[in-house]
């Protein structure tokens, strides 16, 4: 009879640390997400990166071919095309690795997930995002031809700095 009181002290004991940590893990879990919800990234001044498509040469390159980006902080990449062809900025990695806050392109703001820009001869654009998730992401002109020639690029995000 001993004997099973004492299994029914140790299981009864088993369900009562178990329906505690129920009631107390879906607190703890709730909690934090809401202190980091409360930072508005948009209110950041945006760091503002400059990029061109080609040049007056027509040469078939990004300038510059190689970007570094930190999640967590506000870029404003300038896109200009000052070339006679059209070309586009594909990275569709990185584009589902960042938050999308708006395109501006002439008089038209663009809201959304963008995976990549056309820009026309002569044309500018200007991509404001957040980088969320680290890596590195391939860039290129998806014109056929024109990756091949050497239009293409490495972009970066990297964690913040501890």
């Amino acid at each position: 009879m001993r004997h099973i009181y004492k299994i029914f002290i140790q299981v009864f004991s088993t369900w009562i640390f178990v329906i505690c940590l129920l009631v107390i893990s879906p607190n703890l879990a709730i909690a934090a997400p809401v202190k980091l919800a409360s930072v508005d990234f948009t209110k950041q001044t945006a760091i503002e990166v400059k990029v061109s498509l080609s040049n007056n040469a027509n040469e078939l390159k990004f300038t510059p071919d190689r970007f570094i980006f930190e999640s967590g902080k506000r870029y404003k990449l300038l896109l200009s095309n000052p070339s006679s062809l059209k070309h586009y900025f594909t990275s569709k990695d990185f584009s589902d690795a960042i938050w999308t806050q708006n395109v501006v392109a002439g008089n038209v703001e663009i809201k959304g997930n963008i995976r990549e820009l056309e820009l026309r001869p002569n044309t500018t654009a200007a991509w404001t995002f957040i980088p969320i998730k680290s890596g590195t992401y391939e860039l290129h002109c998806a014109i056929a031809g024109h990756t091949e020639a050497g239009m293409r690029g490495i972009i970066t995000i990297q964690n913040p700095a501890q």
